[in-house]
């Protein structure tokens, strides 16, 4: 139950094998996202072989690309691509968490910048599923300076600084 056996044995204590219970249910939740992001190019998995049996195991993550057939460390991914498997697991966290909170609802988000690391097409694909969860009664808030995407953000608070101070501008 501590996670200390001796030997090539995992090493997961009672605390990790909980933890390790609800990461599988956020990397599901997270993956129904991510295939839809990348065009069904990749899914996240969590690693199940031990790198190393004397350390803790068990919640680190690769990554299925689905074009190539291969899998891969999660920090291979590129900037843009990192940022997509970042963004689909705070939402699956948001539904796991939402599942198992008996009816507590989590009814706002703000994601501060990253998009300037996506090419258009995947930019487009993000801003697709923010605007169905928006639409859904959350409140999606994106800083950002991203001009394509600002672009593409009907309701936006611009906010100007000035060496007098800052002001609001509702857009």
């Amino acid at each position: 139950a501590n996670g200390e056996l001796t030997g090539r044995r995992e090493k997961i204590t009672f605390e990790r094998y909980v933890q390790l219970s609800y990461f599988e249910d956020v990397v599901a939740a997270a993956n129904l996202r991510l295939t839809r992001m990348s065009s069904g190019q990749y899914k996240l998995l969590r690693r199940e072989e031990v790198a190393d049996y004397r350390k803790q195991s068990g919640l680190e993550l690769d990554v299925l690309d689905n074009y190539t057939g291969r899998t891969r460390q999660a920090g291979t991914l590129s900037g843009g691509e990192s940022f997509l498997a970042s963004l689909a697991l705070a939402l699956g966290l948001s539904d796991v968490i939402e599942r198992f909170s008996g009816g507590v609802s989590l009814s706002a988000m703000f994601i501060d910048e990253g998009f300037g690391s996506l090419d258009l097409e995947a930019l487009g694909r993000a801003i697709k599923v923010l605007n169905e969860l928006a639409g859904s009664s959350r409140l999606i808030g994106i800083i950002s300076h991203v001009d394509e995407l600002r672009s593409r953000i009907e309701n936006q608070v611009y906010i100007k600084k000035t060496p007098f101070g800052s002001s609001i501008q509702m857009l």
